[in-house]
């Protein structure tokens, strides 16, 4: 019985093996960059709604202590803050287009993903020391006219909330974009492995 020959390095060549489609990842980094464009216009709206409401209650109100004041000043300087850096961050959406060729597109990428993880450690963590101590300050006045009970009621659900946000609701965000980010990072590193090997 005879074998028949086999020309390998055809047959391999002839297998259909999905090729990962470009078009398709850069279909998916546009909607990831739409996406966070929509959240930083819904951040600064929402962000400056809130100051405006905050700087609104300090002039018809007129606390009268100076720690409702410094209150005040540190929760609108916290959001400033973080107002600022989200804002920064737009430039690097813009300079990531589809007509860089693809070692640019991925370093803008990246860029993308370390301002991102600034923005998500060092900014977020003042963002939220300063809004911290801003609210303990600016409840301190209107504590002092409560009973013991109800200001440790209020300064614990205050404390619970903050908690709550700090420990879980950020790291679940911060891990939702990363995954998100990283992947699309990856798929584009691999297909980009995969043109320089041909």
């Amino acid at each position: 019985m005879e074998t028949p020959d086999i020309d390998f390095k055809e047959l391999w060549a002839s297998q259909n093996t999905e090729q990962p489609n470009l078009a398709d990842l850069l279909q998916r980094v546009d909607r990831y960059k739409k996406s966070r464009r929509r959240h930083t216009v819904l951040a600064n709206l929402s962000l400056s709604i809130t100051a405006a409401f905050i700087l609104f209650v300090w002039y018809y109100y007129q606390p009268q202590l100076v720690t409702t004041k410094v209150g005040i000043v540190f929760i609108i300087a916290a959001i400033a803050l973080y107002i600022i850096a989200i804002n920064k961050s737009r430039s690097l959406f813009r300079q990531a287009d589809e007509s860089n060729n693809n070692q640019q597109y991925l370093n803008n990428l990246l860029e993308i993903k370390a301002k991102q993880q600034f923005i998500e450690t060092t900014v977020l963590n003042s963002y939220f020391a300063l809004l911290s101590f801003g609210i303990a300050l600016y409840m301190y006045e209107y504590a002092s006219h409560m009973t013991m009970v109800g200001a440790a009621v209020t300064y614990g659900i205050t404390g619970i909330w903050i908690l709550l946000n700090w420990f879980y609701l950020r790291p679940l965000q911060i891990r939702k974009q990363q995954a998100r980010l990283n992947g699309l990072i990856d798929k584009l590193k691999s297909m980009q492995d995969q043109l320089n090997q041909e």
